[in-house]
């Protein structure tokens, strides 16, 4: 079904992008990406500069996050009040596996952090568990933030991001980017390269950020989150300054290991280059 669906996408992408009128954008030729899903929106001008079937409906995988930890953060929990990692936070759907052990204890904001720098699953499930009223009403309460946001498209089925169910469309993505940056924990957390958590007087555990974006001088990054399960490919979004313009970035379901990285650096080479003439695009 997958493989059908990204078929289709590919086939109808140059279609896609001529109908928006990117081209009359004058930033000259337009990039290749490897992303079956991708927009460009200026912040300035409030219009995208480049789209690529942005009214899609996919799965979305960790992108989930940065609604979690905004529903979180709506909720003023003490950032310092201590969590302990239990067995109910395990993921039973996919398989995948944790560093954060069983018994493990760790601040709200500690587990915050590395749901968004790191995407750790089982740092999101615990926030999620104790959540007021458990899982179940931070995922709805997910769900009418979403609506409360105009993200129409979008629908939550679980905090963590390993649902298919869990989807959205990259236009209400932007919606969601520019709604996480005024959250200050989102920003800083979601950027930092590395973050190191005590586990006791002798021991630590080091993450490191899933965007290797973050560690380059040459990117000036002001909010971050990567994605990935079979069924969403890889995904990325971002907000950034190109050409010292705020501009954010959707990438969605991108083959292979490091396409998502190169598409984002290919859309800054091409918002960059001298020759452009104008930043503004109308999309129809």
């Amino acid at each position: 079904m997958r493989i059908f669906l990204i078929s289709a996408l590919f086939a109808t992408s140059a279609f896609t992008a001529q109908a928006v009128g990117i081209e009359r954008a004058n930033y000259g030729k337009l990039p290749q990406l490897g992303s079956a899903i991708a927009m460009i929106y200026d912040e300035q001008t409030g219009e995208p500069v480049y789209s690529k079937n942005v009214n899609t409906v996919v799965p979305i995988a960790s992108i989930t996050k940065l609604m979690t930890a905004m529903v979180i953060l709506d909720a003023h929990l003490p950032l310092d009040e201590p969590i302990t990692i239990t067995r109910e936070d395990r993921d039973r759907l996919k398989g995948t596996k944790s560093r954060l052990k069983d018994g493990l204890t760790l601040s709200r904001g500690d587990l915050l952090t590395l749901a968004l720098m790191a995407s750790e699953n089982r740092a999101a499930a615990a926030l999620a568990r104790t959540y007021p009223g458990g899982t179940p009403v931070l995922v709805a309460m997910m769900n009418a933030k979403a609506r409360e946001l105009g993200m129409d498209d979008t629908h939550f089925q679980g905090p963590v991001g390993l649902q298919s169910e869990n989807v959205s469309t990259a236009r209400d993505l932007v919606k969601m980017v520019l709604a996480a940056q005024r959250y200050e924990h989102i920003q800083r957390a979601s950027t930092q390269a590395r973050h190191v958590v005590q586990i006791n007087a002798r021991q630590s555990l080091r993450f490191g950020n899933t965007n290797p974006l973050v560690r380059s001088r040459n990117w000036e990054i002001g909010l971050s989150k990567t994605g990935y399960i079979s069924e969403a490919g890889r995904c990325l979004v971002m907000q950034a300054k190109l050409s010292e313009r705020p501009t954010v970035i959707v990438l969605l379901d991108s083959w292979g290991k490091n396409t998502r990285v190169g598409d984002a650096n290919r859309i800054k080479s091409w918002m960059e280059r001298p020759t452009r003439v104008s930043r503004q695009s109308r999309m129809r």
